[in-house]
Order: C-alpha cells, then sequence, then structure tokens
C-alpha cells in the first residue's frame, strides 16, 4: 500500500514541493513545528532509514545540506536541526528544522498550517536554493 508521501510524489494528494528530482523530494510538513520546517522524502518507499541503499542515504543528506542552507538564508536562525522519527509515517523521512534551542525540537508544538502558509514558506526556501 501506497504511503501517504508516496501519493504525494504521485501527486495524488497536494504537496508543497521545495525539492524534486529522480531520487527523493523536498515538502513542507502540514504539522511544522516553526516556519521553515520541510521534510526530504526518498521517492523510493522505504519504512527503516536504515534499510535505506546507501546511495540512496547518502543522496538524502546531500539534498538536506543544500536545503538546509537555503531554509538558514530564508528563516534567520542559528543552526538547521535534522531528526529522523519515523513512527508517523512507514515511509523514511527526514525532518530539516530551524531551530535556535533544543526545545525546538519539541514535536508537541507541531501545529497544522494553512495551504498558503506551507505555500510561502516552500516558496521562500526555493528562492533561497
Amino acid at each position: 500500500m501506497d504511503s501517504v508521501f508516496t501519493r504525494i510524489i504521485k501527486g495524488e494528494l497536494p504537496g508543497q514541493f521545495v525539492w524534486n528530482d529522480d531520487h527523493c523530494v523536498v515538502i513542507t510538513t502540514i504539522q511544522p513545528i516553526r516556519p521553515g520546517h520541510v521534510l526530504v522524502i526518498p521517492k523510493q518507499q522505504v519504512d527503516h532509514w536504515d534499510d535505506l541503499p546507501d546511495e540512496l542515504a547518502a543522496h538524502l543528506m546531500v539534498v538536506a545540506k543544500k536545503v538546509a542552507r537555503a531554509i538558514k538564508k530564508a528563516f534567520p536562525c542559528t543552526r538547521v536541526g535534522m531528526t529522523i522519527a519515523g513512527l508517523e509515517v512507514p515511509h523514511t523521512h527526514l525532518h530539516l528544522l530551524p531551530i535556535d534551542d533544543m526545545r525546538d525540537f519539541d514535536f508537541s508544538r507541531a501545529a497544522f498550517a494553512q495551504a498558503e502558509e506551507l505555500a510561502a514558506v516552500a516558496a521562500s526556501i526555493r528562492a533561497a536554493l
């Protein structure tokens, strides 16, 4: 069964794309902790990140680095943190999040955002790429 991310990648569900190449996409999350929170997702549906083929895992990191630099430009912050939780969707995804403090990783602060807000965030990051 296709994950929600696979359905977004296929265009069956809406998504705000920041990056799209042959191997992965970067989209805004519908429940950001703060503006600039995005997900790096392989197009290949792999549940556990440690089951990713090595080349794909390396590609995700390279893309994450490029997008993190753009996030810093678009949403000034001390750092862009990254985490792989993997519990909410059975499809590997890396969270990239502008942070100024460890409390910025508090997923209990995530809240649904309006489509217009997500589109603006994606546009800001794309412009910074």
